[in-house]
């Protein structure tokens, strides 16, 4: 995989906030779902809603644990790695989450992770390294991949349990931004520029560079529609019939590239 030449930033105070205050608004939307809502597919494996739900939680929890944990020295892994670094995980984190969770009621899972979450980064620095199963992060930069986990799983909670949770507009940006970025290392170039308004704009693909003018092989979506085609929730095949993704151009098709984490 090629190597980044641009780095890019994003404002801590505010990737915090849009993390608190995601996992607010989904823990708010989890104390009121059904036991008929509970019991549906999430449509993520053999994993119900309810699944899904306590998943999430620890998300949080987890993040509070790592938190409570001495800090490791240096930071091995950047934001915009962390989408290669996680498939050789699922299993382990799964399992984590069930023995962390120990079948404990929703509300109370999601008021104890809140809470401890809340403390945690109050008491600690973006600079702060944690101690992690995929390689070593900052926190400033370990919250960017967080938003990514909320928003994708708000948009699975969403679709499943037939339910409306609002996604924060800073989140939604990061976890837009972050995908997008981690498209554009991994196919590293400049012959076709993906567009997804009004949040991010990258360039991949080798071939021909375009620098001015119309560039002669654009994709463009929608945020949602991005997210969901970068973590394996929707065919880029489906999405370009159902004219969810507009492609033009002879380079400009993402097919073999997608998803970019799954």
């Amino acid at each position: 995989m090629a190597s980044r030449t641009r780095t890019r930033t994003y404002d801590a105070a505010k990737i915090r906030s849009a993390v608190t205050a995601q996992f607010g608004h989904i823990a708010a939307a989890v104390r009121e779902l059904t036991p008929e809502q509970l019991g549906r597919p999430s449509g993520l494996g053999d994993w119900t809603v309810a699944d899904l739900a306590g998943h999430i939680a620890w998300i949080a929890d987890s993040l509070a644990a790592g938190l409570a944990r001495p800090p490791a020295a240096v930071p091995e892994l950047a934001a915009i790695e962390w989408p290669f670094a996680t498939a050789s995980l699922a299993g382990k984190i799964a399992e984590a989450a069930k023995e962390t969770l120990g079948g404990a009621p929703l509300p109370e899972l999601y008021e104890r992770a809140g809470a401890r979450l809340a403390e945690q980064l109050a008491a600690n620095p973006g600079s702060r390294v944690l101690d992690l199963w995929i390689g070593d992060m900052t926190l400033a930069d370990f919250l960017v991949t967080r938003t990514v986990e909320l928003v994708v799983h708000t948009d699975d909670l969403n679709r499943a349990a037939g339910v409306d949770i609002p996604i924060e507009r800073q989140a939604l940006a990061a976890c837009t931004r972050l995908l997008a970025d981690a498209l554009a290392l991994k196919a590293p170039g400049g012959s076709v520029e993906v567009r997804i308004p009004p949040f991010a704009v990258v360039q991949c693909i080798e071939g021909p560079r375009h620098t001015r003018g119309t560039p002669p092989n654009v994709v463009e979506t929608d945020p949602l529609t991005w997210i969901r085609l970068a973590t394996g929730r929707t065919d880029w095949a489906a999405a370009v019939e159902d004219a969810q993704v507009r492609a033009s151009g002879e380079r400009a098709d993402l097919a073999a590239l997608l998803p970019v984490m799954s």
